[in-house]
């Protein structure tokens, strides 16, 4: 009997040694590869197979020790590896998830920083090119366009986690320019011609934007005030209004109600575990950037917004469903209005049905300013 466990001991220790390994030799072959373009990670589920390994030589080590006649110092080893294991790679993704272009860890896919790869020239607008500094070494890049003739106000937009002004801020501006609103395009930090290389996705950016609202006010900038946001975006201006910013409208597209359920269903798209590892990375994601990312809830900022608000958003948004979406809109204190498109997913809403979008634009802003 005695012989009979250590021998299945021995084959569980083998297992744990050989998933162990394999993972080692993986993490080792892609650290060479990657920075020379040689590997791509679209290729393979590679996040995947890494866990499968991981928990593979995590469960024979356990079982090991059960058999062993030091069970308690094993159990105790197993268990403490795998919290390290488990913390170590919750506090890589969420370090992965907030930075663009690091060099502190090269070679691991980080994204690129989002730049702007148009002006708005490109697009027959006239633009300044803005720097709003916030201390020595920070500051945020903004375009302005501005209206010739009459102006009805100003509208401040400000990008998605991930986008930029070129990227996603461009077409909405041109249709607030065409309606006589001056537009002033912000680059969060970490985005764009903006300072930094991370982001909050809306924490940090709250403060973002209360700067570009009172650069508005510095340089002149006609009222009304209206603040206009896409996804991250909107959820930074809900946080600003929800501390003491005062435009005279808001505009929020496809924000996120709750940020753990924002990490979650994006972590089940990517065929991610959700138990408990999203905790974790939203945990190490706030003591990174010392916000705390378990009271980021949109939903509940929603409570303290008095202006009018106007939100858009797709019916069949994977990110945040159509429920959370009125729960934000039965919250919100002031006027408010809900546009809804249908067949339409976590998209840039101008570019799905520009003249729907127009439409909710213009008679919102005509009938609350």
């Amino acid at each position: 009997m005695i012989r009979s466990r250590s021998k299945t001991r021995l084959v569980l220790l083998q297992i744990g040694f050989f998933a162990w390994g394999i993972l080692t030799l993986g993490v080792i072959v892609f650290l060479l590869l990657q920075p020379q373009a040689r590997f791509s990670m679209s290729r393979l589920p590679l996040v995947t197979i890494a866990l499968w390994l991981g928990g593979t030589g995590a469960i024979a080590f356990f079982l090991a020790g059960l058999l062993s006649r030091k069970s308690r110092t094993y159990i105790l080893f197993c268990i403490s590896v795998l919290l390290v294991l488990l913390n170590g790679l919750a506090f890589f993704g969420a370090y992965t998830l907030t930075h663009f272009n690091d060099s502190l860890l090269p070679g691991l896919a980080f994204a690129p920083k989002p730049e702007n790869a148009r002006k708005p020239a490109d697009f027959g607008l006239d633009y300044a090119t803005e720097r709003i500094a916030i201390n020595e070494d920070e500051w945020l890049e903004a375009w302005r366009i501005p209206v010739y003739g009459e102006s009805k106000g100003t509208v401040l937009l400000f990008p998605g986690n991930g986008g930029n002004k070129a990227h996603q801020l461009m077409l909405p501006a041109s249709v607030f320019n065409q309606l006589g609103y001056h537009t002033l395009m912000v680059d969060f930090r970490g985005q764009g011609g903006s300072s930094g290389n991370s982001t909050t996705i809306g924490m940090r950016e709250a403060h973002d934007v209360a700067y570009a609202m009172q650069h508005a006010e510095d340089i002149g900038l006609p009222k009304p005030y209206v603040l206009y946001g896409v996804s991250a975006g909107s959820a930074a201006i809900l946080k600003a209004v929800r501390d003491g910013l005062q435009p005279d409208a808001t505009i929020l597209e496809a924000p996120f109600a709750y940020f753990m359920s924002a990490v979650k269903s994006r972590m089940r798209a990517q065929d991610f575990p959700t138990l408990g590892i999203a905790e974790l990375i939203v945990f190490w994601g706030s003591v990174q950037h010392g916000y705390n990312g378990f009271v980021h809830n949109p939903a509940r900022y929603a409570k303290s917004v008095e202006v009018p608000t106007l939100i858009l958003h797709g019916e069949d948004d994977r990110w945040t469903t159509v429920d959370e979406i009125r729960t934000i809109y039965e919250n919100l204190q002031g006027t408010k209005e809900l546009a809804l498109f249908p067949d339409t997913g976590h998209s840039l809403l101008v570019t799905v049905d520009k003249s729907f979008w127009t439409k909710a634009i213009n008679d919102f802003l005509t009938s609350q300013l």
